[in-house]
């Protein structure tokens, strides 16, 4: 069994890699997205941030909910990963629930901590707000909501998606690990580490 102090050593030179990738953006320089300030119920102390197209059309537009790995930023993942560009290139919108350091040191969602990936509680109930509010405040197709997420951010789009189905229209989870296979900080170290996971 990989040692605990071996496990945070690899977490913190992943959070290293991540910041030379993701670094801060230079002053001056405006972030694309934008606050999504009051979105009612917020049990999981979140953050939101949004990225909303100029209307195409009179259409009601889709809405993807994307969220971001450990030691990531939404700026930093929107940024690499290229979700505003791809809301203007195909007319939808983006939200990014963000995760904040008080609630973890990482950056990470808590995909395994019992209180945030129930229904109705938590970091879940968080995001089923911001989803609301976006529907409720902005031009949003209520069929056509999708969540996506990597790794951590991946755990957690499928907590979304076993939590409250009838949201999304789909989900993509790249790299993250399935939907109640940890509930304890210790057992999601062994099932990040491969121990554990249903056969």
């Amino acid at each position: 069994m990989a040692r605990l102090s071996e496990t945070l050593a690899q977490l913190a030179k992943a959070q290293r890699a991540a910041a030379a990738r993701f670094a801060e953006q230079p002053e001056g320089e405006d972030s694309r997205l934008r606050p999504l300030e009051s979105f009612g119920a917020n049990p999981g102390a979140l953050r939101a941030l949004t990225y909303v197209p100029e209307a195409t059309s009179d259409r009601r537009m889709p809405l993807v909910v994307v969220l971001h790995g450990c030691t990531q930023t939404a700026t930093g993942y929107d940024r690499g990963a290229g979700w505003s560009d791809l809301a203007d290139r195909h007319g939808f919108a983006v939200l990014y629930p963000e995760q904040q350091r008080a609630n973890n040191g990482n950056l990470c969602f808590n995909w395994f901590d019992a209180e945030d990936i129930r229904r109705g509680g938590g970091e879940a109930q968080s995001i089923r707000s911001m989803i609301a509010t976006m529907v409720r405040d902005v031009a949003i197709d209520p069929d056509r909501i999708y969540v996506t997420g990597l790794s951590a951010g991946g755990a957690m789009a499928g907590v979304m998606l076993a939590t409250y189905p009838e949201l999304f229209a789909a989900g993509a989870i790249i790299a993250g690990l399935p939907y109640g296979t940890a509930t304890s900080m210790s057992q999601a170290l062994d099932r990040m580490r491969g121990r554990g996971l249903p056969a």
